[in-house]
């Protein structure tokens, strides 16, 4: 798959493509990312990618037509390159928010053009022209969209075969269809004892049946305590068991014990 990013910022991304365990993702090219700056598009000496807002205001606004040819040359790009066509993406407030189910779909997707906003926004006929969906970190504002960028190009880059060290380790992340959605158990390693707090027992004991129930009745009271509307959700979707259902009501009945 092929990510086109429009920054103004190319150079944040250096660092982000060859660190961490996602690099492998864009060493072995399974997720391809081509930097874009639409300065380059932009006439007059000074490059001019913004300007004072109509109607007045702070700030500035970033001018359509550098962003139209950046735009319009890498899309050029990608059909020369027999790369399919992709859909526009803008990070904005009022785009819906990233979860865990849309990281899945840009994984198996042939990938997009992420547009990365700055100063005050774009204009509004660049947005109505070119984006086909607004994506948003959650309600607040960041300085330009490239670290909204960053965090969808390493949730798909680690859901990429043979990226991850343990191929099936993605599968217990929190949100994962494969916990039905709720948020992770807590995990612990060596010492057995740190600073005076011990593993709990159970992990040492051997017992995996055992062990695989604490782990999903810590799932359960870890999501009811912080996001109790992801239980909800795997309530409506059939995926809590009788026993599920039994320690949850244990659980609101004496909220005060531990899972």
């Amino acid at each position: 798959m092929r990510f086109d990013v429009i920054t103004l910022f190319p150079e944040l991304f250096a660092p982000f493509l060859i660190s961490g365990v996602t690099r492998r993702a864009y060493e072995t090219g399974l997720v391809e990312v081509k930097l874009w700056n639409p300065r380059d598009f932009a006439g007059g000496n000074y490059r001019r990618v913004d300007d004072r807002p109509f109607g007045g205001g702070p700030g500035m606004v970033m001018m359509a037509e550098p962003l139209a040819l950046c735009l319009e040359s890498l899309r050029a790009d990608r059909a020369a390159c027999a790369t399919p066509a992709a859909p526009t993406v803008l990070f904005s407030p009022i785009g819906q928010a990233l979860n865990h189910a849309a990281v899945e779909r840009w994984s198996a997707s042939s990938g997009a053009v992420l547009i990365c906003g700055r100063y005050e926004g774009l204009d509004q006929r660049f947005i109505d022209t070119y984006i086909d969906h607004q994506i948003s970190l959650g309600d607040f504002v960041l300085s330009g969209g490239e670290i909204a960028a960053m965090a969808l190009l390493d949730a798909v880059a680690r859901l990429q075969p043979g990226v991850l060290n343990d191929e099936g380790s993605h599968q217990f992340d929190s949100f994962n269809p494969a916990l039905d959605g709720l948020l992770d158990c807590p995990h612990y390693t060596r010492p057995e004892a740190w600073r005076d707090q011990s593993v709990p027992a159970i992990l040492l004991s051997g017992n995996h049946a055992h062990i695989e129930r604490w782990r999903r009745e810590q799932r359960l009271a870890l999501t009811q305590r912080e996001r109790p509307e992801l239980v909800q959700a795997a309530r409506t979707a059939g995926h809590l068991t009788a026993g599920d259902e039994a320690f949850l009501a244990d659980l609101i009945e004496n909220p005060e014990q531990d899972a």
